[in-house]
C-alpha cells in the first residue's frame, strides 16, 4: 500500500511507539519503499482502523487545513478507546495543525461519506442509536454536521445494529465517485450485507438527490461470489482508497475481483487501480479505506 501510494504523494504512518515505527522502517526498506517518500507521528493507539481514530480534515474559515476531532468511543464501547480517542489531539499538537473541537459527538470516519458538495450519506445505526449518540435525536446530529463540516443535504439509511464492530459502516455498503453519482453495493448482493439489513435502504440508495435537488447516477458494483472462509459473509469492493495517481482496491482471490477491478479502472480513468489481498487484514474487522485517511494539501 505504501509502496503504492508514493507515486504520488507523501505516506503519512502512525506508529504506537518507536519499536513500532522501527519495524515498520525494516518492512519497507526490505519492500524497496522509496524511503523519502513517507514519514511517521508517534502516537499510543488502541487499534489499526486509521479511518474511524485518525484525523479527519477540513478547512477553517481562514481556509487554513484544520483537524476536526470528534470523539471516538471503541465503536460504541464494544472495544478500547482511550489511546484512539487522544489520536486526533496529538497529530495536531505534533504536527501543529490548528483543532476544531467537535467532540461532543461520536463520529467514525468510516460511517460518514461526503460527496464534496454539501451532502453527506450515512447510517443511523453508526451514528445515531443505542450504540451512537444515544441521547441525540437525527436532527440535532444534523445540526451538529451542518456546523462540523458545513454540510447541507444528508442521506440517511436505516443500517444493521450489533451484526458487526461498526454497526454498518457506510463505506462497505455506498460510496460517493462525485457529486452525481454513487457507487453501491448491487441490489442483488444488498441482502447479503447484513442478516437485518432492509432493501428500503437500498431504495433510499438509488432515490437520494444531492444538494442541488438532482438524483445521483447510480453505478452497482458486486459482493464477492463466495463468502469468506472463516468469516461466512462476502466481501465488499467498496472499501478502496482513493491516490493521487492510484487506486487501492481490496481483493479477496474471488472471480468477482476482475469485475471490480474493471469498474473502478472505468470509474477512475487517470489513476492506477492497484489490488492488495485483504483476507488476512479481512477477519480483523476492515479492509483498505478502513486503515487509510486522506489528507487535503494545505492551500499555498
Amino acid at each position: 500500500m505504501t509502496d503504492a501510494l508514493t507515486e504520488g504523494e507523501r505516506v503519512h504512518i502512525i506508529a504506537c511507539d518507536e519499536a513500532e515505527r522501527d519495524r515498520i522502517v525494516k518492512l519497507l526498506e526490505n519492500a524497496g519503499v522509496d524511503m523519502d517518500k513517507f514519514d511517521f507521528v508517534i502516537v499510543p493507539t488502541d487499534d489499526v482502523w486509521v479511518r474511524d481514530t485518525g484525523p479527519i480534515f477540513g478547512f477553517d474559515k481562514q481556509g487554513r487545513l484544520t483537524i476536526v476531532n470528534f470523539a471516538f468511543d471503541g465503536w460504541g464501547k464494544k472495544a478500547a478507546s482511550a489511546h484512539d480517542d487522544a489520536i486526533p489531539v496529538r497529530v495536531a499538537e505534533l504536527r501543529n495543525f490548528p483543532l476544531f473541537d467537535a467532540s461532543d459527538i461520536v463520529i467514525e470516519g468510516g460511517a460518514i461519506e461526503l460527496d464534496g458538495a454539501g451532502t453527506l450519506m450515512a447510517c443511523e445505526s453508526s451514528v445515531v442509536s443505542p450504540n451512537r449518540n444515544p441521547e441525540m435525536r437525527r436532527d440535532e446530529m444534523e445540526e451538529r454536521l451542518r456546523y462540523y463540516l458545513g454540510i447541507t443535504n444528508f442521506v440517511w439509511l436505516e443500517g444493521a445494529l450489533n451484526e458487526d464492530i461498526t454497526d454498518a459502516h457506510i463505506d462497505g455498503m455506498a460510496r460517493f465517485l462525485d457529486s452525481h453519482t454513487i457507487l453501491a453495493v448491487a441490489r442483488d448482493d444488498f441482502g447479503d450485507l447484513y442478516e437485518s439489513i432492509s432493501m428500503a435502504d437500498y431504495d433510499k440508495i438509488v432515490s437520494a438527490r444531492n444538494a442541488a435537488g438532482e438524483p445521483y447516477k447510480i453505478v452497482e458494483f458486486p459482493l464477492t461470489k463466495k463468502k469468506m472462509k472463516g468469516l461466512g459473509y462476502k466481501g465488499s469492493y467498496l472499501n478502496f482508497y482513493v491516490g493521487n495517481k492510484v487506486i487501492l482496491m481490496p481483493v479477496y482471490n474471488d472471480v468477482n475481483d476482475s469485475v471490480a477491478a474493471e469498474l473502478l479502472a472505468r470509474l477512475y480513468p487517470g489513476r492506477r487501480v492497484v489490488k492488495i489481498d485483504v483476507t488476512k487484514l479481512y477477519k480483523y474487522g476492515g479492509m483498505l479505506h478502513c486503515v487509510t485517511q486522506q489528507q487535503p494539501q494545505s492551500p499555498r
